[in-house]
């Protein structure tokens, strides 16, 4: 699958309305046949900070991820909300979902 984790800083009038602003996008992200998951979080460290970890299938889903009309869209609609570029990691990794955490067993 393709992991990605992407940090995004808002601009502080938008902070609050983010899940807002996003939701089409993320909505729609969801919804792509390739996609295991697209969830937000909120840093607790800053209020402007957003981090979205998301996965899709394989490279193809991916792919179609960002050729979609809707990511078109994103691009045009959500930059003018945030106060710089977004951070990002994308990898591929040798799984299809989450793996528990061991260390962490609880019994």
């Amino acid at each position: 699958m393709i992991f990605i984790t992407a940090k995004f800083t808002i601009k502080p009038e938008y902070a609050e309305r983010w899940p807002e602003i996003a939701g089409p996008f993320t909505r729609a992200t969801r919804n792509e046949p390739g996609n295991l998951w697209f969830e937000w979080s909120r840093s607790l460290d800053d209020p402007n900070e957003y981090v979205l970890v998301e996965a899709f299938r394989d490279g193809d889903a991916g792919a179609a991820h960002v050729n979609s009309a809707h990511f078109k869209q994103a691009q045009q609609d959500l930059p003018q909300h945030l106060a710089h570029t977004p951070k990002i990691i994308s990898q591929t990794v040798d799984q299809d979902d989450w793996s528990e955490l061991g260390e962490l067993a609880v019994k």
